[in-house]
């Protein structure tokens, strides 16, 4: 099994220095979104006073010609504070700070869609929009083979993994516990975990989180799993299909609801807005990767619990199928629905947006309203 060098490292050693007093000085990890639109890179500076809000966090800057941001000759970018969490890592007063990222002319960059995503949030803020993603991932060895696979291999055909316990079943799991209970520390809305379909498969899930949330936490949440990963010595992979042929995807399933949906008839509003996602299939199916389809194109088959990229559908309790409304809510007529077509590297800021658009915006076309 391939594991990074640096996880070698005594952290006993590094723990000594740690547990080191730091005065009435506090370390601001900063995060943001790289070029790629999937990647996230940090850096940390030290404040004078443990921050209370974000108006307490000052901007910073980069180097974006060395994050797919920017060319060398005009290469700083801005870092704008969006939201805070308690550092794990470092523990209180420590803090962890997601950034949206600005150009050289204040202009947001290409891969900042928090900017739009919370202006059309911010539109519907009275309909209380509430979202829940569940992120699988892949646990990987540094050489990129699956945690836990046989070196020249494969292991047992897929059925006994999901939700699965024992040491030939479940394959990473202190990665798993190491990386809940560092998000609830940090004030994640995490909501459950479990092995996945495939071996060295997981899955974590985050909300109800309303408006604009749900992209916060999701990506703090993102941030963890691969500092926890770096610790360990491993990789977390969010390709929607790591291993070609009969093993499952990885998806960041989204379920979606609004106040109307959740009150009693809210079913009607459920349907109401499946329908106008029926007419809108291509625009969301390149909101929900960061290639516009082409990695959900591998995912998408219509097979391993998926529907088929170029075809709609939905239905009660389907897992085949594009939408999938719950048993629960089809009986008690109220509730949420269930979009399965995002991939496991979506942006959640790229894809909640897209369904406010089209659900309670009423857009409708292959392109987005500017507003």
């Amino acid at each position: 099994m391939a594991m990074s060098a640096s996880a070698s490292l005594s952290k006993a050693v590094k723990q000594q220095y740690m547990e080191l007093p730091q005065g009435d000085k506090v370390q601001a990890m900063y995060i943001w979104i790289d070029g790629t639109g999937e990647g996230l890179r940090c850096k940390t500076r030290t404040l004078d006073c443990e921050p209370k809000s974000i108006e307490d966090l000052p901007e910073w800057n980069f180097d974006g010609s060395s994050t797919y941001q920017s060319e060398g000759s005009n290469s700083d970018m801005y870092l704008i504070p969006a939201a805070m969490f308690r550092d794990p890592f470092r523990k209180d007063p420590n803090k962890l700070v997601l950034c949206e990222v600005l150009k050289y002319n204040r202009k947001p960059a290409e891969t900042n869609l928090r900017l739009t995503c919370k202006k059309v949030m911010d539109m519907v803020a009275d309909q209380h929009p509430w979202f829940g993603m569940e992120q699988e991932y892949t646990i990987l060895g540094t050489d990129g083979h699956p945690f836990g696979w046989p070196s020249n291999g494969f292991p047992g055909p897929q059925g006994p993994y999901y939700c699965g316990v024992g040491a030939d079943k479940a394959y990473g799991r202190d990665i798993v516990e190491a990386h809940y209970r560092a998000c609830l520390y940090a004030g994640v809305q995490i909501c459950g975990t479990n092995a996945e379909v495939m071996p060295a498969q997981w899955e974590f899930q985050v909300g109800p989180c309303e408006g604009i949330d749900m992209g916060d936490h999701l990506w703090i949440a993102r941030f963890i799993l691969h500092r926890v990963c770096e610790d360990f010595g491993v990789v977390a992979s969010f390709d929607p299909k790591p291993i070609p042929g009969n093993w499952n995807g990885a998806g960041c399933h989204t379920n979606f609801s609004t106040k109307e949906m959740r009150e009693d008839g809210g079913l009607k509003a459920i349907e109401d807005s499946i329908e106008k996602l029926a007419k809108r299939h291509s625009y969301h199916i390149r909101a929900y990767d960061p290639k516009g389809g082409l990695d959900n194109a591998r995912r998408l088959t219509g097979r391993h619990e998926t529907s088929n990229i170029n075809e709609f559908s939905a239905g009660v309790a389907n897992r085949g199928a594009s939408i999938r409304i719950p048993r629960n809510v089809g009986q008690e007529k109220k509730g949420y629905f269930e979009d399965r077509r995002p991939s496991a590297n979506c942006d959640p800021y790229g894809v909640t947006e897209a369904l406010i658009r089209t659900c309670l915006l009423s857009e409708e076309g292959e392109e987005p309203v500017d507003y």
